[in-house]
């Protein structure tokens, strides 16, 4: 049965293997290029830019996730109650107050970035901190806190970085391909050209489930964790429920993000049809569900 502390562990090796595994995605990549164009400096440069990459991703992809979500530091004077609530729970969780930004939009949301709890980071939707009252708040605080606690941050933040750009890597590649004049001419251009195609295809959906391998299980026991933290399972049970009840996505909405957020980001409105094949959250009912069957 998965634990915070088993969870800690396994997080940290699957950093590395995912950091591993973006090394080998790029450098065969660099070898496919290289050979078609007969040219060994893009293997070279592949090699380079994965290095560059896995040590920009561990250091600045939360500064990335949070640009793309457009958040900002939160105002002390502004936002006096929310500290208080986060130092609270803080202290009670044994962590080091994390940072708190403040994105403004109207629909409820919330997520934890950064690389480790000394350089944690909680941000919050205007939406959710007008629309949810105290105990719903301190709940989904709570949540963000325990992916601090249970090391899920570096490793729900690097994917971002890492995920997002083999994915333009291979798009570029595929249309070099198919734009990059006589090259498909020289022997063996022909099977990688289907190569370059099975890779165009199989990247969003490579990246979508490592998002879904990484985010389902993650958040029921950020929420098994966060209600520990509060006593009260209530409170984040009603919070998701009003945060999946709002029907607008937020206005930075991304798939890269997506799976940062303590609910989807795309509204009730994006949740219908195929969309919920390649949800990257439990379904909130389960959730719920799991919550009210804790007794504490």
């Amino acid at each position: 049965m998965a634990t915070i502390y088993t969870e800690q562990g396994k997080n940290v090796w699957r950093t590395w293997f995912l950091f591993s595994l973006f090394f080998g995605l790029i450098v065969t990549l660099g070898y496919f290029a290289s050979y078609y164009y007969g040219n060994s400096a893009i293997l070279y440069g592949a090699v380079i830019f994965s290095l560059l990459m896995n040590f920009g991703s561990f250091w600045w992809s939360d500064k990335i996730v949070l640009k793309l979500a457009g958040a900002k530091p939160l105002d002390f004077q502004q936002g006096s109650e929310i500290y208080r609530l986060v130092e609270n729970l803080a202290i009670t969780a044994g962590l080091p107050m994390p940072k708190i930004y403040l994105i403004t939009d109207s629909a409820p949301n919330a997520f934890a970035t950064g690389r480790d709890k000394n350089h944690a980071v909680v941000a919050l939707t205007s939406g959710l901190i007008e629309r949810l009252n105290k105990t719903e708040l301190e709940g989904v605080i709570a949540h963000e806190l325990s992916h601090i606690g249970n090391r899920d941050i570096l490793l729900q933040t690097v994917v971002v970085t890492l995920v997002g750009s083999v994915a333009i890597l291979s798009d570029m590649f595929t249309r070099s391909l198919f734009w990059g004049g006589r090259q498909s001419d020289r022997k063996g251009g022909g099977w990688l050209m289907i190569v370059g195609i099975i890779l165009m295809v199989l990247s969003p959906i490579i990246a979508t489930l490592i998002q879904l391998a990484i985010s389902r299980r993650r958040e029921f026991l950020a929420d098994a964790s966060g209600a520990l933290l509060t006593r009260y399972p209530e409170g984040l049970a009603s919070a998701l429920r009003k945060i999946s009840a709002y029907p607008e996505p937020l206005a930075h909405a991304s798939t890269a993000t997506a799976h940062l957020y303590i609910s989807s980001p795309f509204g009730a409105k994006g949740m219908k049809g195929m969309a919920k094949l390649f949800m990257t959250h439990p379904p909130v009912e389960e959730r719920i569900s799991a919550l009210s069957k804790m007794s504490i």
